[in-house]
């Protein structure tokens, strides 16, 4: 039993969600393998361990014991693998990719401290979402962190921090939108291929809304140069300039009043971010490592 460790660690990862479905998408396998992976334990122990309940998971006595045991190896293995990576000692790059509002707002935050857990130096790729995946197929870089999961057979996806998408703009505006109300605004768009335009547009479409009725002044590919767009147009101007934004690209400027938000009514527009890596790389110790340091980051 503790010869395989990965079952105990699904077996953390169910208790620390408090779902099987939300344990299987952090560790990016089905919810069979979940679920056959705890039933392995309870049969290799002869007793239950967790109970599903309406309102999730609840350990039983046997089940509380099994995870202060788990725990306890969970930061021993971190420590040893920490001590293997001493041994190996090898000197490169760690590169990763990552799609425009992770790379440019949120992956800088963190990059010193994976630094720290590889011992070596760390370099990142900004690019559209679909572009990383092609580099992380090629073998151009290490590890993928992105906003649109392209799916693909050779790749395990693990679902990472929350994002949420709103309308925004450098005027005070309604803080829950109707669908007229759209029509009133000056628009900055994605390009046609952004993952943000494509989520935005299907909830306008069912919201009643074509985009080809907006009042669209320009489109843009970078969240940098939109938000910068915004945050230098005429304030009183009569028609408020929008656009649609991750709130991780703006909550600076949304906390210091430069920018202002709102949502659709009776809407919220919610994606998640995912972690993606090679299936050949599933057991390589640098990977683990920066996997098993960004899931600890469940909000930012």
């Amino acid at each position: 039993m503790l010869k395989d460790f990965a079952k105990l660690q699904t077996f953390l990862m169910v208790i620390k969600e408090k779902s099987f479905s939300k344990a299987s998408a952090k560790l990016g396998i089905s919810q069979p393998a979940v679920t056959q992976q705890i039933k392995f334990i309870e049969d290799y122990l002869d007793t239950k361990i967790v109970e599903r309940k309406k309102n999730g998971i609840i350990l039983t006595k046997e089940g509380e014991d099994l995870y202060r045991i788990a725990q306890r190896l969970d930061k021993a293995i971190t420590n040893s693998e920490k001590e293997l990576l001493k041994i190996i000692n090898k000197e490169f790059t760690f590169v990763m990719g990552a799609s425009s509002a992770i790379g440019n707002y949120i992956l800088p935050n963190y990059l010193g401290e994976i630094k720290k857990k590889i011992d070596n130096e760390v370099f990142m790729n900004v690019s559209l979402s679909a572009e990383i995946i092609d580099q992380l197929e090629d073998k151009k870089i290490d590890l993928a962190l992105v906003e649109s999961p392209v799916f693909k057979d050779d790749m395990i996806y693990r679902e990472w921090v929350e994002d949420e998408l709103v309308i925004f703009s450098n005027q005070p505006i309604q803080k829950h939108l109707k669908a007229d109300d759209l029509l009133e605004f000056d628009w900055i768009c994605r390009d046609e291929h952004s993952h943000t335009r494509k989520i935005t547009s299907e909830v306008f479409e069912e919201i009643g809304v074509q985009c080809n009725n907006f009042s669209v002044l320009g489109v843009l590919s970078s969240p940098t140069a939109i938000k910068e767009t915004i945050l230098h147009s005429d304030k009183n101007a009569e028609r408020p300039l929008v656009s649609v934004m991750s709130r991780h690209v703006i909550q600076e400027e949304l906390a210091n009043g430069k920018l202002f938000e709102a949502r659709i009514k009776n809407y919220r527009i919610d994606r998640k971010f995912y972690i993606v890596y090679l299936k050949e790389r599933k057991h390589d110790a640098f990977v683990d490592n920066v996997v098993n340091y960004l899931l600890t980051i469940n909000k930012v």
